[in-house]
């Protein structure tokens, strides 16, 4: 029976919906548990060692959910520790960080790679250990860019000063001539058009979403856990914070009717408000 349960999607905020999407679209008949911690977000600036109390809670909650596999659609939350997260649960287990580069290395031509994410991500140097396993002889340019978690929770992606912040932003890996730049926070992607025009179109963006999508089809597949059923899917939204404006923000992403609600997991017993 554990084919018609769900996938479990879980991020710092609204940026794991760019995986959800791409959940949706590759397969479409999967039940979708996502759960978005908006009353602890942004995780870039906090310890790792808080960001895996949050993740555990999380999960906790999610084993709650009927689900089969759990995707950490934050790169956060993965570079703070993917590896304890796994001595938690027996069910599959999927970060961003690593089918993100996966992807990049498909892409570059002059191995030349950007990555630019939350100051806890770059700092935490998990995406140069990724590239250190899979490819030494690639040259990585990191940029930490907090502001832009900031920019797309707010609904600020059309302010013209986001323009002159991204611009200050990523100025050094231009001059370094990255011909791939992997966008190592899942709310980047949001940012895809302000990005893109500052470092042109010679430049391939890459987004983990799609990369994850696959790999979690992947998993399901050798796992026998795909749904084996053309069904309408229910698909269930829950937040740790406020609701209205994560379902205004899902709904617009989604481009379908997103319900979400709080659950608050600051007690030892979630509560569903």
């Amino acid at each position: 029976m554990d084919k018609y349960k769900a996938v479990a999607v879980l991020d710092s905020g609204v940026g794991g919906l760019t995986v959800a999407k791409e959940i949706i679209r590759q397969l479409p008949f999967e039940h979708i548990v996502y759960f978005g911690d908006t009353a602890h977000m942004p995780y870039g600036p906090r310890p790792a060692g808080q960001v895996r109390s949050f993740v555990y809670r999380i999960m906790d909650f999610l084993l709650t959910q009927q689900i089969k596999i759990i995707i950490v659609a934050c790169n956060a939350a993965t570079a703070a520790g993917l590896e304890y997260y796994r001595e938690r649960v027996t069910l599959p287990l999927l970060g961003v960080i690593e089918p993100g580069v996966r992807a990049a290395l498909g892409q570059t031509r002059n191995r030349k790679v950007g990555v630019i994410g939350t100051s806890g991500t770059i700092e935490s140097g998990a995406y140069q250990r990724v590239f250190q396993r899979l490819a030494p002889d690639v040259a990585l340019f990191s940029r930490a860019c907090p502001l832009f978690v900031l920019v797309v929770e707010n609904e600020l992606v059309h302010n013209p000063e986001v323009y002159r912040v991204a611009e200050e932003y990523l100025q050094p890996l231009k001059k370094a001539g990255v011909d791939t730049l992997i966008l190592g926070c899942t709310h980047y992607p949001l940012l895809a058009e302000v990005i893109g025009a500052v470092m042109g179109p010679e430049v391939k963006l890459i987004s983990s979403a799609e990369e994850t999508a696959q790999e979690a089809r992947r998993i399901l597949e050798e796992k026998e856990l795909l749904q084996p059923r053309e069904i309408s899917p229910v698909h269930r939204f829950y937040v740790s914070g406020p609701a209205r404006n994560f379902s205004q923000m899902a709904v617009k992403l989604l481009e379908k009717e997103v319900r979400a609600f709080q659950v608050v997991l600051d007690e030892e017993t979630p509560l569903l408000v």
